[in-house]
């Protein structure tokens, strides 16, 4: 069995971790745990997240029980310094969390020479899938359509656009020889006048409990393909997590994504 630790193990989308794991046939919940002074450390893990078993208790601190492998979905800087201490350990990590930097993404790629990390920022098998049908769609279209990417979650989600539309933006501009930095359009207000060639747009929406919405438009004159994604519940993101917690438990050492765990990048295009 692998044992698995989750950080933020108290939030909505730890819960779901938590109660995932603990029905996974090889996968054993040995360690959870929270930010020093939230409220739900020292009560049981899988009582919290509303299952029969209560396994662990929730600790404050990543030191605890062992394990082969953290998942965490949590904050830039608490998924840095969990990092740390798998490197330092040689815990592999699994890493959902969103909204990196360039620096701090140089620094996870800096720890996965001392471990193995999967970094992604949708775990959904689903959202993969539209990540190869991007790549595909925009090598097929090139320049002769508009893209934009709409995006829609729920009220509480802290960063904008979500990580999945930018790698979604990424993987369409990485297709065509663009880059978001140059391309991507981020914001429109006022008179911006007409829509300039090679632009790739984002639309944010925040509203209420939507779990997870992305739609890639690509649109021509006569036509108009959609590539679509919606999420009704957070439990796809924990299976594939859990997916990729059992994948990188046997590598040494590297820096993954979601794309590797699927073996989606063995697919290439005619």
């Amino acid at each position: 069995m692998t044992r698995v630790a989750i950080a933020g193990a108290a939030g909505r989308m730890g819960r779901t971790l938590v109660a995932a794991c603990q029905v996974h046939e090889l996968l054993t919940l040995s360690h959870a745990f929270e930010h020093p002074g939230n409220e739900a450390v020292g009560q049981p893990a899988g009582t919290l997240a509303g299952t029969a078993d209560p396994g662990p208790v929730i600790g404050d601190s990543i030191d605890g029980s062992a394990f082969d492998v953290l998942i965490d979905f949590t904050t830039p800087q608490a998924s840095l310094a969990n990092l740390d201490y798998c490197a330092q350990s040689h815990a592999r990590m699994v890493i959902g969390t969103t909204g990196f930097d360039a620096a701090q993404n140089e620094l996870i790629s800096q720890a996965s020479r001392d471990t193995a990390v999967v970094l992604a920022p949708n775990m959904s098998v689903g959202v993969n899938i539209c990540f190869k049908l991007l790549q595909i769609a925009a090598g097929a279209f090139g320049d002769d359509v508009d893209i934009e990417i709409i995006e829609a979650h729920h009220r509480n989600k802290v960063d904008a656009p979500s990580g999945t539309a930018l790698k979604m933006g990424e993987v369409v501009a990485s297709t065509l020889g663009r880059s978001l930095d140059h391309d991507g359009v981020f914001s429109r207000h006022g008179r911006t006048g007409p829509r300039q060639q090679g632009q790739i747009g984002f639309a944010t929406v925040r509203a209420a409990d939507i779990v997870g919405e992305h739609s890639v438009w690509f649109a021509g004159a006569g036509e108009r393909v959609e590539i679509t994604h919606k999420a009704s519940s957070r439990e796809i993101y924990a299976n594939g997590a859990l997916r990729c917690a059992l994948w990188v438990a046997q590598k040494k050492e590297g820096l993954f994504d979601m794309q590797d765990v699927l073996g989606l990048k063995m697919i290439e295009n005619d």
